[in-house]
This record gives C-alpha cells, structure tokens and sequence, in this order.
C-alpha cells in the first residue's frame, strides 16, 4: 500500500481541493468512476471470481453505473460476500476525515456534532486523518436479534454523564453501524434475516439518504453505498424482505453455481488447501482425481433425493479435495513416502466432507446421508471415467478381469506395491 497524501490539516486540504488533486465526490460517484477506469482500462474488475464474467459481473457494472444500491440473490456457496468484499478496490485508496469521528465526518463538511464543532474551534489548523480504502468497508450478518440501535443508533446515558450533556444533545449518540460506514459501503448478509421493523429503519437511507435516531430532531445525510444478499430459500423457511424495501433496491442480481465442470475446478484448484509442504513431501493431484471431485458436487445438484431450494455449495468439492488429499498424505506418511498423490478410491474417504453440505428430500432422508454419499460419489467415478473411456482401449482390461483376474488393493498400500500389482 502506497504512503498517504502528504496533507496534514485541513488549511492544506482545502487548497489541495482547489489546485484539483483532492477529489471531491460522492462515495457512489467514487465507485461508479473507478469502475468505469478499469473498465477503460480492461483490467479485471473481481479478481479470483469465476465463471461470472458473462452473468453476474455484467449486472453488477450495470448496477454501479447506475449508482444502484443492489442485492445479490443466490444460494449457499455462490460468492456472494466475496463479491461484495471485493467492491473494496473500487474505492479511491485514501480518504480524508476528521480525526476521532465515529462517521468518518467529511473535513469540508461535517455532519456530526462532534465534527463541526471542532472544525469550528481549530480551523484550518486542524489535523487530517487519512482512512484507507479497506477500513471503509462495513459488513453485517443479519440476525434476529439485531436492534435499530445496532444498525441506527441511540443515545448513550453514559456518554452523557461522562460529558455532562443532556440527553437530547446531538453529542450523546451512539452511532449504529450504518452511519459509522458514511462515504463508504455498507454490506448486510442474509437480509431476510433481519426483522421487518429493523428493515423498515432502512427506508430513508435508500430513498432520501438520511438516518434519524431516536425521536430525537437529529438528521444523519449519509453518504453510503449499501449492498445485500439473500437466499431465495430464506425468503420461507426464516423470514422474507418487506416489499417497500425491495422496492427500494435499485437491482436485483442473481448468482449461480459453476456453469461447467472446468469451472468449478478452477474455483476448487483456488480455494482447496492441498500443498502440503511442511512435512517435506509434494503434492500431486491427477487432473483426474480434481475432476471426480468436482463431478460430486454436479451429480449432487442434479440428484432428486437431494433438495435444490437448499442447494449445493461450491465449498462441497472445496473440502471434499482437501479430505481426498489428506487421505493420500496419511497413506503417504505411514508408507515413508515423499509423493502425495491421491486416487479415486480416496475419494471416498472424503464423505464426511459430503453428508454434511446436503440437505435432503424425503427419499433422500430414507436411505440416509452416508448412503447417499457414497450414490454420489459412485456416479460421478463413472461420468469421469465414460469420458476418458471414449479414447482408451480398454478391451484387453476387460478380457483379463472376465477371464478370473482379480486386483485387491487396500486403502493403506504404498504406490509401489499399486504400481507392481497393476501391472
């Protein structure tokens, strides 16, 4: 991260502001302009997100061109809070506040109390403080238990005591989340969980941009970029968003699962621990093997035993890789073996990386998770194989094992021995 602005009061800010090498601007402006650079620019806009470039990341521009607040509709495991926490580096990567501003008060315009009235008693003279771009990012997972003074605010009798201010003083607030992220963006995840009278609280801040605390004669103009994301299964099984509040939303974005098995592999390959390198050894998974892996998951969203409100995150073939070859390095280990190298029968012994990341339907529930697992997991062995069978003669392996030939193997035996007895 580079050094910030040598500015360091606010006499010096303002003239800065005037030779035009501080930009002034709202926060969506800010995003909306640093968005069309990049896109000027053709630099990648969400680094480390696959498989959206043709869908979602085409809405969400459209979105920030439009200054929309927006929500990300999806299920469990489609990158929603990545995208979102990705937003970050559309913001400029300095920006000056008041120093001890609990709502990152603008220097040249103040809202707070508190704000004003210390560009009032220093002046030009008062100290700058410069806030990076990542502390500008404030995130929320909403729950039932959230309060208006969580997200709003409320007055603080402590705070006034301490201070000696009367309770109706501007001073004796306590800022909720919501104005602590002024002029930068505000995230909340699973609205739906979030009750209808906190939503409710949300109102003016999509429509008239402002917040008012209590019933107190205190008006907040917050200058913030707000985003959310929901699950369609939610919208039943635990609450729902209000309808004056989906109307406030300017886009609605719908994500989705890998749209091909390369895909998903590309986002397993990135997020799935397998260099196990503090033991010495190296890793080696056949492309083969991250294909079954990945394979799981597609059967698994396709399986009617298995229920599709719910959904099958990508964090399935995630921590299934991760299981598979941790199956391999125990092998590894107890055989004194420098190379992990994983095979498809260690795919089962990832299932208990499976039974937990699908819910199932009523058939589903009859045979059990276990059962089920080991369905998927003998599927997707067979798709993979029928693909690579198409260019391999595989005649010769037919005839030997119909003619009596047998190979038992066990979980635990050492490449060498695999090697020698398949051949």
């Amino acid at each position: 991260m580079s050094s910030a602005p040598r500015i360091e009061t606010l006499g010096q800010l303002k003239a800065a502001v005037a030779r035009g090498e501080v930009k002034r601007r709202s926060v969506r402006d800010e995003v909306r302009d640093n968005l069309a650079d990049r896109l000027r620019r053709k630099t990648v806009l969400f680094p480390g997100i696959v498989g959206y470039d043709d869908t979602v990341v085409p809405q969400m521009v459209n979105a920030i061109l439009a200054k929309h607040h927006f929500i990300l509709l999806g299920l469990r495991g489609q990158a929603k809070t990545r995208m979102l926490r990705a937003l970050t580096a559309l913001l400029d990567e300095w920006l000056p506040v008041i120093p001890g501003s609990e709502i990152n008060d603008d220097p040249l315009a103040p809202l707070s109390a508190f704000g004003q009235q210390r560009v009032h008693e220093e002046g030009d003279a008062m100290p700058i403080r410069w806030l990076p771009r990542e502390a500008r990012y404030v995130e929320k997972l909403a729950t039932p238990d959230v309060t208006i003074a969580d997200m709003i605010g409320d007055i603080d009798p402590i705070k006034a005591a301490k201070s000696n201010l009367q309770l109706g003083s501007e001073l004796s607030m306590h800022f909720g989340l919501l104005p602590r992220a002024n002029r930068g963006i505000f995230a909340i995840n699973e609205l739906p969980d979030l009750a209808g009278k906190i939503q409710v609280g949300l109102f003016n801040i999509l429509q008239e941009g402002d917040v008012q605390i209590k019933g107190y004669p205190v008006r907040l103009p917050l200058d913030v970029m707000i985003a959310f994301t929901a699950n369609p299964e939610d919208y039943t099984a635990r609450g729902k968003i209000i309808t004056p509040l989906k109307d406030r939303i300017g886009s609605e974005i719908r994500t989705h699962y890998p749209a091909s098995r390369r895909d998903g592999m590309d986002i397993t390959a990135q997020e799935a621990w397998t260099e196990r390198a503090d033991g010495g050894a190296t890793v080696d998974v056949p492309a083969f093997v991250r294909e079954v892996v990945e394979e799981v998951a597609f059967q698994a969203r396709g399986d009617q035993r298995v229920d599709k409100r719910s959904g099958v995150s990508q964090r399935l073939p995630i921590t299934c890789l991760e299981n598979t070859v941790s199956n391999a390095e125990r092998r590894a280990l107890k055989a004194g073996e420098s190379l992990i190298v994983p095979r498809v029968t260690d795919v089962y012994a990832a299932l208990p990386s499976l039974t937990g990341k699908i819910e199932l339907e009523y058939e589903g529930e009859l045979r059990g998770a276990e059962t089920v697992a080991r369905d998927l997991v003998r599927a997707a062995i067979a798709t993979v194989f029928g693909g690579h069978a198409e260019v391999a003669d595989l005649k010769p392996v037919i005839a030997w094992f119909e003619g009596g030939g047998t190979l038992q193997l066990s979980d635990d035996a050492p490449a060498a021995l695999v090697l020698e007895e398949a051949r």
